[in-house]
């Protein structure tokens, strides 16, 4: 059985859960039985010191051990008068623990104790009587007392102890269910979304209110889904706007051609002009396409090298300038006198036609075009401004959309196949520059170009 994410997260979260609270039982453990063995060593050694005083006095007034080796109940005594004088005086910790202690002469020799030689390791504190040592008292080491006696404190604290981690755990486990599938559940309508995207439902959005992770997460989801909703309508436009304009000199070609074989028209220059005319613009449509098509692939060739942009400008606006005196357009330049780019000079020189080429047919007969160009910063700023008619706010938006023209009807005479200005977009950002468009102070469009210059 596999697991999901909501499970992988819970057992993560439960597993670090679990390693603190046993990390931390162990710590507290180790810490309270160090503290305590320190606890009731320093009592030991209190009980050593008051009992080692205490004989002194008593073997100072009997001037022997024989107080002791008469009367073994003496030294209980003693413990007694010692136990009660701490407590009231609050100088030791409570008794009760079972410490075991022995009184030996000066030679190592048992006076009092429990069965068996006292420990050597033991606490143990001298009898001095005249600036002698005359005996000891020693006591169960503190380390012995907590590894075989039976301290029901001890015990108590590690069932204690244990039952907290396990109730810890169980909440933990509660707590870790709880924010797993809470913090999971933007994942998992992020993950239905993309089911639903991958689907083909572009209209797929999640909800992205959200300021952390996931929210941009949720923002970035909303973007592509939009991008790709886009793109699919782009698609569509563009099947129709292909098929429309190639059915349109298909359908002219296919009329004359039947004309002709049925008799209706004779084969004369005249006709075969038209036919010529229709040829010219499929091929211009189909040449226009295959050019856009290679500049989105990355695969249109450029053969960058260092040109100077005003002259190739120039002589692009001779070659147009008949054409604009023969539709009564008056076309003045104002440009540098030189300014070097590093790049493809037929790309310009096509970008540049297409430039000319989409002010000549928007653009009313008695109109004007200026072409103004500086440098500045290292840049080349060229400006195409026409006039009437314009164009409106959504359709600037819309200039450099393929297939797009400005005129409300899809009339030939005037409109190119609206890829002319897709071109000189692809061509612009080949070269690392930039284009815009924007309403002309001349009643028309102004299209703004930058390229960096050399």
């Amino acid at each position: 059985m596999k697991l999901g994410i909501t499970g992988k997260l819970f057992l993560a979260i439960l597993s670090t859960c679990i390693l603190v609270l046993i990390t931390m039982h162990w710590g507290v453990r180790v810490s309270f039985e160090r503290g305590f063995i320190d606890y009731i060593k320093h009592g030991n050694e209190q009980r050593v010191s008051l009992l080692a005083s205490a004989l002194e006095d008593q073997y100072q007034l009997h001037g022997s051990w024989r107080f002791i080796k008469s009367n073994d109940r003496v030294l209980f005594q003693i413990l007694r008068a010692i136990e009660q004088n701490s407590e009231h005086h609050g100088t030791m910790p409570p008794h009760g623990w079972r410490t075991q202690f022995w009184v030996v002469d000066g030679n190592g020799r048992k006076l009092v104790g429990p069965p068996g030689m006292p420990p050597r390791e033991g606490v143990r504190q001298p009898i001095r009587y005249q600036e002698q040592i005359v005996g000891w008292v020693v006591s169960t080491p503190p380390e012995r007392l907590t590894r075989n006696a039976d301290i029901n404190f001890d015990h108590q604290q590690r069932r204690t102890s244990w039952f907290i981690v396990a109730l810890a755990t169980l909440l933990a486990a509660c707590v870790t269910l709880f924010l797993s599938r809470s913090m999971l559940a933007p994942v998992k309508r992020l993950v239905d979304a993309m089911h639903r995207l991958s689907a083909g439902d572009f209209t797929t959005r999640v909800d992205a209110s959200a300021r952390d992770e996931l929210g941009r997460l949720a923002q970035d989801f909303n973007q592509l889904a939009i991008t790709l909703e886009k793109n699919e309508q782009i698609r569509r436009a563009l099947m129709a706007d292909v098929s429309h304009e190639l059915r349109t000199p298909l359908a002219v070609l296919r009329g004359e051609l039947e004309a002709l074989q049925d008799g209706v028209r004779q084969m004369t220059p005249d006709s075969l002009l038209s036919l010529q005319a229709e040829v010219s613009t499929l091929t211009k449509l189909v040449d226009d396409l295959h050019q856009l098509s290679l500049s989105d692939a990355g695969a249109l060739a450029y053969r960058k090298q260092s040109i100077d942009v005003v002259n190739l400008l120039q002589l692009t606006a001779g070659a147009f300038h008949e054409r604009f005196q023969y539709k009564d357009i008056r076309l003045v330049t104002k440009l540098p006198d030189e300014a070097r780019v590093f790049g493809d000079p037929d790309r310009l020189l096509q970008l540049f036609n297409n430039l000319f080429e989409n002010s000549l047919r928007y653009t009313d007969a008695g109109g004007q075009l200026e072409v103004n160009g500086y440098t500045e910063n290292g840049r080349l700023l060229l400006c195409w401004q026409d006039s009437a008619p314009g164009v409106s706010d959504e359709q600037l938006t819309l200039i450099f959309e393929r297939f797009y023209r400005a005129e409300g009807s899809r009339n030939r005479a005037s409109g190119g196949s609206g890829l002319g200005l897709s071109i000189v977009h692809n061509i612009v950002e080949a070269h690392g520059g930039k284009i815009s468009a924007a309403h002309s102070p001349l009643g028309g469009l102004a299209i703004t170009l930058i390229l960096d210059l050399e």
